[in-house]
């Protein structure tokens, strides 16, 4: 009886894993730090799919990774376009275990990758979507990894030569899809060390962003282990109404999260801390509110990005009168802070800040019902 063999991926693999599967394919000791670096190279530089393209590599070896190893990524569940070029990836990741991963064009350099860092969501943010919808678990690092492989797939952005690098159409990396990433900080930092590898992906750490709702206590280690960029999603000026729309702040109020982010390793005018700022209709949008703002991140190397809110059936807010967005964007620009208003993108599609998942899980609960419906039906 021939024995089957489960074949692993090496698609999101470390280089540590890497480096044990040459060795189990038989190379010798010597020979290692060669092979591993080729091998890398095909893998995260290249993005090649099959062994047989890994052309510098002699047919033996080939034979012998292919008979334990693929290359494959997770499947794509779903890929939508939206009318202004923003496109969203549904990745199935096991059965009922789907994220959601957006390409951003016109973002950074030349455009940004909004990445998922767990299945659903614990933080209830009472404005966001994405954080109605239950934890499921952690993503491991090679499942965020492969979020970035399967959108260059899509994009044909693998570089077939040094000078395609300036002209790759993912720039950018940012932490701000399903999930909060400290509470997963283990294999967030474990896939960054492998997107920002100089040798693969290429992705500079000061071209990632890792937006947090406020997990104070991680927020030093995320610093000093990734030397990340770092978002904040703020969104209100005081405790009472941070508590409401961001829950979290219960457990880690305002003094304690600004003094965090003055402890940011590498904060400075060069490598300001991003605050997020959804702008909810009568609820945070005022002048009184613009001027408190800018007291409360006095002294803090800073960038406030004003969000426009992303509306969703249910939703118990309004977004801001797009007049009422600018002036509040006066007020912080007076004061000496650049406060980009973040124009939306994807809400065609439900790829806006704030919606992901969520019409793709009423959709399949949609389809679940048709599907019963037809089977009473027919009996």
């Amino acid at each position: 009886m021939t024995e089957t063999i489960s074949k692993t991926s090496l698609a999101g693999m470390s280089r540590e894993d890497l480096r044990t599967v040459v060795l189990e394919a038989g190379v010798p000791e010597k020979q290692v730090r060669m092979r591993l670096g080729q091998l890398w190279r095909w893998v995260y530089y290249s993005g090649v799919t099959t062994f047989d393209q890994m052309t510098d590599i002699a047919k033996p070896l080939r034979a012998a990774l292919a008979e334990r190893h693929t290359l494959e990524r997770p499947a794509l569940s779903e890929r939508q376009v939206s009318k202004d070029g923003t496109r969203k990836y549904l990745i199935k990741l096991g059965p009922g275990i789907e994220v959601e991963a957006v390409y951003i064009p016109g973002v950074g350099r030349s455009g940004a990758l909004c990445i998922s860092s767990q299945v659903g969501c614990t933080l209830n943010c009472t404005f966001c979507h994405t954080g109605t919808q239950a934890l499921v678990r952690n993503l491991t690092a090679a499942e965020i990894v492969t979020q970035i492989m399967i959108a260059r797939d899509d994009l044909d952005d693998w570089p077939k030569s040094a000078k395609d690098l300036d002209s790759r159409a993912i720039t950018n990396i940012v932490f701000m899809g399903m999930g909060e990433p400290l509470y997963n900080l283990g294999n967030v930092a474990a896939a960054m060390a492998i997107l920002s590898d100089g040798e693969g992906i290429a992705i500079s750490r000061r071209r990632i962003t890792v937006s947090t709702s406020g997990v104070v206590p991680q927020m030093h280690d995320l610093g000093e282990q990734t030397q990340a960029m770092l978002a904040i999603s703020l969104h209100a000026t005081n405790d009472e109404l941070r508590n409401e729309l961001v829950p979290i702040n219960k457990a880690y109020p305002l003094v304690e999260l600004l003094q965090a982010c003055r402890d940011y390793p590498g904060a400075s005018n060069a490598r300001r801390i991003t605050f997020e700022y959804v702008m909810l209709k009568d609820v945070n949008d005022s002048d009184a509110e613009a001027r408190k703002l800018v007291q409360l991140l006095r002294g803090i190397p800073a960038k406030i990005n004003l969000i426009p809110f992303n509306p969703w059936p249910g939703s118990p807010y309004e977004c801001s009168d797009w007049g009422r967005i600018e002036e509040f964007a006066q007020i912080v620009n007076k004061a000496g802070y650049a406060s980009p208003i973040r124009t939306p993108r994807g809400r065609d599609i439900d790829a806006a800040c704030g919606q992901l998942r969520s019409q793709s899980i009423k959709k399949r609960a949609s389809e679940k019902l048709k599907e019963r419906l037809a089977a009473q039906n027919a009996s």
